[in-house]
């Protein structure tokens, strides 16, 4: 077993590798840029060394600095988490020419996977299911066009080299196809300098369900079960939960043992996980292999009873899994809300500071993954994700009884969170029935403005109904009463126009 290991990440899941290290007798290393030097992640550390700028070219996706620290300190082994190199062939590479264990897959593996084209072209001579399109990158305008009338609009075109909703563009009629392309490719080179672009059909409103796979270096493939992922904004998941509402025991058996037979395709290794895009008649099918761990995976931890991270190690420590597929079973449910530095009602926009108060939840059937206390300075060089709120239960009802107690109790200062928004999606009727697709953030999002704006013109009509029922008995009042009479009418009517005023502005 390894003495001692670097973790290349910072914020909750270094927190989280850290503590998995320490529960397993091993030193942890952190590494850290200038603008982290007081994160969570270097204080839980055994050591930690600064390695650069807040730029992450200049620190976490710096290959060289990250080695050098490793040699430095002494560490065997190295887990990257998720996010910054975590699927980078070339830093998996690195490591074994240093002589360092990357707790992984191998840099062969990533590469087979890493290419969304490639990919395909692996699981086509596999006998996987996946979407109708290319397997290799676009040539031309005209090919496109082809591809797009065979196969049937709407169509979606992809980054090969993607990720996170870049370089992706969603095409309803062949006149705006070319547009369309220009843009992926143009973002596609961008985001990962690889202007690379295949087309597939786009599924209406389906759901993202990915399986969890472990791989030992002995041969020996399982599955973990489903995640459901199906809410999204701009292809970025918000919300996970295990199992998913739809699959039954024969449709996770299918696509698990599809799960394997792309893990084995690849000769992978470790942790990893296959997403599928499932259609409303629930036909699954491949979408691409992620080849590390994944934000989401406690949900599968609280519904297995099995520490990924532990057996990622113990994996690439040469060990052979401890079970086999028939020992797995699932028990309850689980379900995670990413909590990031963001304010839901400005677009989302990006709220770093002081937090100058934290109220964190607690109780049964509550985990959290964290990666801030209270005093520290989020910083806005990196991606907002604070921590990570899990409730579990004996069933999904409880599960969402838990955790929207949970979220009730949890309180950030000083910083806007998204933990508003989770309220509003535990408490929608069409979450609560499970009916979910990747389209029903956006459209629960619509209805409660919608329901804001019925809302608001309802108030003024019952403001201007007040008004001119007033007004109304005022005017007779005034032909009764004479003089004074009219004085009074007037001085009701001023109150009433303040009230209105009052109302109006609330």
């Amino acid at each position: 077993m390894f003495k001692k290991i670097l973790i290349a990440n910072r914020g909750e899941i270094a927190v989280r590798v850290i503590r998995a290290c320490h529960e397993m007798g091993i030193a942890a290393v952190a590494v850290y840029s200038d603008v982290d030097r007081a994160s969570l992640h270097v204080l839980k550390a055994d050591e930690a060394y600064p390695i650069g700028a807040p730029a992450a070219t200049e620190s976490y996706l710096n290959i060289p600095k990250i080695l050098d620290v490793a040699k430095r300190s002494g560490a065997d082994a190295i887990h990257p988490g998720y996010g910054f190199l975590s699927e980078n062939a070339r830093f998996a590479h690195a490591c074994a020419d240093a002589g360092v264990k990357f707790i992984g897959p191998t840099a062969a593996s990533m590469e087979a996977m890493g290419s969304k084209t490639r990919a395909r072209q692996a699981m086509e001579k596999a006998g996987v299911p996946f979407v109708p399109g290319t397997s290799h990158g676009l040539e031309s305008f005209d090919e496109a066009a082809q591809v797009a009338q065979r196969i049937g609009y709407p169509v979606m075109l992809k980054a090969a080299a993607g990720g996170g909703g870049k370089g992706m563009r969603l095409v309803h009629a062949p006149s705006d196809l070319k547009s369309a392309l220009e843009a992926a490719r143009s973002e596609a080179e961008r985001s990962f300098g690889d202007r690379e672009v295949y087309i597939e059909k786009a599924i209406v409103n389906p759901r993202h369900i990915e399986m969890q796979i472990l791989a030992d270096e002995h041969g020996n493939t399982v599955y973990l079960g489903e995640r459901e992922c199906s809410l999204q904004r701009r292809h970025q998941k918000v919300l996970e939960e295990a199992p998913s509402p739809i699959v039954d025991p024969d449709m996770r058996r299918r696509m698990g043992e599809v799960a394997v037979r792309v893990a084995q395709a690849a000769r992978y290794t470790n942790a990893g996980t296959v997403e599928f895009l499932v259609d409303q008649q629930k036909n699954f099918y491949f979408l691409e292999m992620n080849t590390r761990l994944q934000v989401e995976h406690p949900v599968t931890e609280l519904i297995t009873g099995l520490d990924l991270v532990h057996l990622q190690i113990h994996i690439a420590a040469g060990e052979r899994l401890p079970f086999r597929q028939e020992d797995i079973s699932i028990r309850g449910h689980a379900i995670e809300c990413r909590i990031y530095a963001e304010d839901p009602d400005n677009n989302y926009f990006p709220s770093p500071g002081k937090i100058t108060l934290l109220l964190a939840p607690a109780g049964p059937g509550i985990r959290r993954d964290s990666g801030m206390y209270q005093g520290w300075n989020v910083p806005l060089d990196y991606d907002p994700l604070l921590a990570k709120l899990i409730g579990y239960g004996t069933d999904r009802d409880q599960a969402i009884s838990r955790l929207t107690r949970a979220l009730d109790e949890y309180f950030v200062g000083g910083i806007k969170t998204n933990i508003s928004l989770f309220r509003r999606i535990l408490n929608d009727r069409e979450f609560r029935a499970a009916r979910l697709d990747t389209g029903f953030l956006d459209r629960m999002l619509e209805r409660n403005e919608n329901k804001k704006s019925d809302a608001a013109a309802a108030d003024v009509a019952a403001i201007a109904a007040g008004l001119f029922a007033a007004l109304g008995a005022n005017a007779s009042a005034t032909k009764s009463a004479g003089a004074n009479g009219a004085s009074r009418a007037q001085d009701d009517d001023s109150r009433w126009r303040a009230v209105s005023r009052r109302e109006a502005l609330r």
